[in-house]
């Protein structure tokens, strides 16, 4: 259910309400504007009695029902784009908002020298986040898997040289904590989607998280995914298509491009496109990233790398330095026309 107060009601109406929709069995989500307050209710079984008891209260004035089974990320509960802002040396940067944020560098960290020359690499082009892997899933159990937490005081390092912020994976409910403490934004691999452990422990983990979608994960399964965060108290989300397994094999995965103005649809959570892990080969990135700025995403991440043809993981899809700079350069105007077209923020 969606509850919307009154202009102006007071903290005491407010905790009425909420009183009165927990003597119901319900959980209760809050989003305060400056003039209003709505009130997300969730719970099993029929809400009709509810409803009715809350529409009679005199400091409603609207409460109607949820159609859609994951709830707090829905449009139907929060009309406005999420903005999740994140606070650097740089200044603020915010996703969802008036910006296109890049967030780019190596699938991995592999060393001081290569992450400290991507940071700069991307900073000096543009980016906004420095992405890197210090724990990394592989399929083969044989491949490197990442530098860990030696890895994360590199990303920490390369932050304080450079002013990005840093996005990295975790990939453990036990290992939540450690990444917290050192990165910007939390991202959760495809394989991870579904693994609810961890989600739930996302929720008080008090950063926010990039939800990669799933191999053959559907969109709904995305956000239920996501639902399970917000749940379990924490609402700044971004999803992030990065392709899914189909029948074709001439790239590593299908990017699913109209994913982005579908979830734009139905979701108030930012956007972000993957093409590296989309495509799988360099040369297809620059036009996938094209494509994603035009067609309505938030943001993008991309693997770029001081010397692919030599990464330890994920060589073959990374952008050469040159390349990278040459796609931001590209990206511009694409850009400049995407924040002339962005919708004005609705009113709370």
């Amino acid at each position: 259910m969606i509850i919307s107060m009154k202009i102006h009601s007071s903290r005491a109406d407010v905790d009425a309400v909420c009183d009165r929709i927990r003597e119901f069995g319900y959980k209760i989500h809050a989003i305060e504007g400056e003039e209003r307050v709505v009130i997300g209710a969730v719970g099993v079984g029929d809400v009709t009695a509810c409803l009715e008891s809350l529409e009679a209260m005199p400091q409603v004035e609207k409460a109607v029902r949820i159609s859609a089974p994951y709830k707090f990320v829905s449009k139907e509960f929060k009309k406005e784009k999420t903005i999740i802002s994140l606070k650097t040396k740089l200044g603020s940067t915010d996703i969802g908002g008036d910006e296109f944020v890049v967030m780019a560098g190596p699938c991995s960290v592999e060393s001081e020298k290569q992450i400290m020359e991507s940071a700069e690499a991307v900073a000096a082009a543009g980016g906004r986040v420095l992405r890197g892997g210090a724990f990394k899933p592989r399929t083969s159990p044989y491949d490197f898997q990442g530098l860990e937490g030696e890895g994360l005081k590199l990303l920490a390092k390369a932050r304080e040289a450079t002013g990005l912020a840093i996005v990295t994976e975790v990939m453990a409910d036990k290992d939540v904590g450690l990444v917290a403490e050192y990165a910007d934004i939390l991202q959760i691999g495809a394989r991870n989607m579904q693994n609810f452990a961890l989600l739930k422990s996302l929720g008080s983990c008090g950063r926010p998280i990039m939800l990669k979608r799933g191999l053959s994960s559907t969109i709904k399964e995305l956000l239920m995914s996501a639902e399970y965060i917000v749940a379990h108290g924490n609402p700044n989300i971004m999803l992030c298509e990065r392709g899914i397994r189909t029948f074709e094999t001439e790239t590593r995965n299908t990017c699913d491009i109209v994913a982005v103005p579908v979830l734009n649809e139905l979701t108030h959570l930012p956007v972000i496109v993957d093409p590296s892990h989309a495509t799988g080969k360099r040369k297809l990135v620059p036009a996938l990233a094209r494509a994603a700025v035009a067609i309505g995403a938030d943001g993008l991440i991309v693997e770029a790398h001081p010397c692919p043809e030599k990464a330890w993981s994920d060589g073959a899809q990374s952008l050469t330095f040159e390349q990278w700079n040459t796609m931001m350069r590209d990206l511009k105007p694409y850009m400049e026309l995407w924040k002339a077209n962005r919708p004005a923020p609705a009113l709370a």
